[in-house]
């Protein structure tokens, strides 16, 4: 595949100045080349700060890391898909684990994420995967397909506006990794289920997130399957982060 993302999920780090300073050295050292996207997903007090200093250079994408279904309301410490585009940002994550694991959210209101972004013009990138039971059971499938039932109703056209990030729960933060054949198989499934609903093969972009480094990275982006990475703690430090993207 000729699209390669490598997207920074920051989490709970870096503030607006720590994030300016971050991008001001990634900049310095980041050389665009035809294909190749970076895209930011800091937390939502820098979202403004990040876009900002990114300044519309070519193949850099700002998200948001969440949202909430509502356009506004009284909901304390949300922020709405209109907020996060007037911030700044052109994507936002949706059901990542932790969102799905320490915060409660179900795949109903994962769906219902997905459309408020989709009516604003940005891009969903949609986190599936499993727990070590499930993966220990025989269950990888099942559950990513049962979560990728938030998209159902989605016609293909809205479909292939949809990112999803294959992230197994038991890889994030732990150290461990899918091996590339472990999350191709499971690329080529989700990949399959688009395909089965009309989605063309060139409008399937499925990253792959779990503890990505510098030194796993090249084995995983030489899987077909794999058209880029959401990384997690080793895209807050500005060094590990440009070596990975050069």
């Amino acid at each position: 595949m000729s699209r390669r993302i490598f997207a920074g999920n920051w989490k709970m780090h870096l503030g607006p100045e720590d994030a300016r300073q971050f991008l001001k050295v990634f900049l310095s050292r980041y050389r665009h080349e035809a294909g190749r996207e970076v895209w930011f997903f800091p937390a939502a007090v820098a979202l403004p700060a990040v876009a900002e200093a990114a300044g519309g250079r070519a193949g850099i994408v700002v998200g948001a890391q969440n949202v909430h279904w509502e356009d506004q309301g009284a909901f304390t410490g949300e922020i709405s898909a209109p907020m996060a585009r007037q911030a700044g940002a052109q994507a936002a994550l949706v059901g990542h684990s932790e969102r799905r694991h320490i915060f409660g959210e179900t795949d109903e209101q994962t769906g219902r994420k997905v459309r408020a972004l989709l009516r604003h013009q940005l891009t969903p990138v949609l986190c599936v995967g499993e727990k070590l039971e499930e993966r220990e059971q025989g269950h990888t499938l099942q559950v990513v397909e049962g979560q990728l039932a938030a998209l159902a109703g989605l016609d293909a056209a809205a479909l292939g506006q949809v990112i999803v990030a294959y992230e197994p729960v038991w890889a994030i933060g732990t150290g461990k990794n899918a091996t590339p054949k472990d999350a191709a198989e499971v690329h080529g499934f989700i990949r399959a289920w688009f395909a089965a609903r009309g989605v063309a093969e060139r409008h399937t972009t499925i990253l792959y997130g779990g503890s990505v480094k510098p030194d796993n990275v090249k084995p995983l982006l030489a899987e077909p399957e794999i058209n880029g990475v959401l990384v997690g703690g080793a895209s807050v430090n500005v060094a590990t982060w440009s070596e990975m993207v050069r």
